[in-house]
């Protein structure tokens, strides 16, 4: 189980798409600037290569991570404040899916592996070690990016931060492996929902690659907050069983979640409150055991 409380935490959600660029450069197909017929020719090209005979013919297998875009990244930044206090911050890219300057993935690899590279905190995922952190590394390394101090290992895992070991290191924390191995790990959206802790809603991964071709990134980037608000609960659950939070400690952070999702449904956020909606239904059933 989890060892450490460090003075920051970073619970986050990567999602991606298949990549036009490698369809284009790999399967010869016509360049896709965007969402459009080229780009849904260049997806059908890279999932072709990879179902097996058996697959139906619209069967969109799983791609190896070089092979996808990163097209948001969410999560809920937790800074630890004197007398043992906690303050919470809502992290979305990127800052305005309308804007194509902001949201390109270059500019959202840089901005996360900056961030991450100043403030050093722990990261915490859901199957982050063989998804989330290895999709970073690869498409930052395709698009020539530094690792702006993200990259930076010490020669001891307990020497220093190491996002590149969730084996050894206290840093890069996957909430999956905590959970179970092999046959006996459950998806994110069952040991959520189980825990009374809201799921996948309306989508799932499997839907963020149309959802992208039809120009809804806005709609990508809302799902992907659902999940960063999931992803910080059960770590926050987690984090109570494994001693790092008493059970004041840990009604307190489910109370700071709350106050978050209210101020960011507040400034204009709607979406969130189908989140407070479905966490108040779990709740319910969960707690009448």
């Amino acid at each position: 189980m989890l060892k450490t409380l460090a003075d920051n935490v970073f619970s986050f959600d990567v999602e991606w798409i298949p990549d036009p660029k490698s369809g284009e450069i790999l399967h010869h197909t016509e360049p896709a600037s965007g969402p459009g017929q080229e780009a849904r020719a260049a997806f059908e090209a890279l999932w072709a290569e990879a179902r097996k005979e058996s697959d139906p013919a619209d069967f969109q297998p799983y791609l190896k991570t070089i092979l996808c875009k990163i097209v948001s990244l969410a999560g809920i930044l937790r800074e630890s404040l004197p007398g043992g206090r906690a303050s919470l911050k809502l992290v979305s890219l990127p800052v305005d899916p309308n804007d194509a300057s902001k949201s390109s993935e270059k500019v959202i690899l840089t901005s996360f592996m900056n961030a991450v590279g100043r403030r050093k905190p722990q990261l915490v995922g859901y199957n982050s070690a063989q998804a989330d952190v290895p999709i970073i590394v690869q498409r930052a390394i395709i698009h020539g990016l530094p690792g702006l101090g993200f990259s930076e290992r010490p020669g001891k895992p307990w020497e220093g931060v190491d996002y590149f070991d969730a084996r050894n290191s206290e840093y890069s924390i996957d909430l999956a492996d905590a959970m179970g191995q092999f046959r006996d790990r459950p998806s994110l959206h069952q040991a959520a929902t189980l825990s009374g802790i809201p799921g996948k809603i309306d989508v799932s991964g499997d839907s963020v690659a149309e959802m992208w071709l039809l120009g809804k990134l806005d709609e990508i980037v809302a799902y992907n907050e659902f999940d960063a608000f999931t992803t910080h609960l059960l770590w926050a659950r987690v984090a109570h069983f494994s001693g790092l939070l008493n059970a004041e400690q840990y009604q307190a952070e489910q109370d700071l979640i709350r106050q978050l999702l209210e101020s960011e449904i507040a400034v204009g956020k709607q979406h969130l409150e189908k989140y407070v909606t479905e966490w108040d239904r779990l709740l319910a059933i969960t707690k009448a055991d």
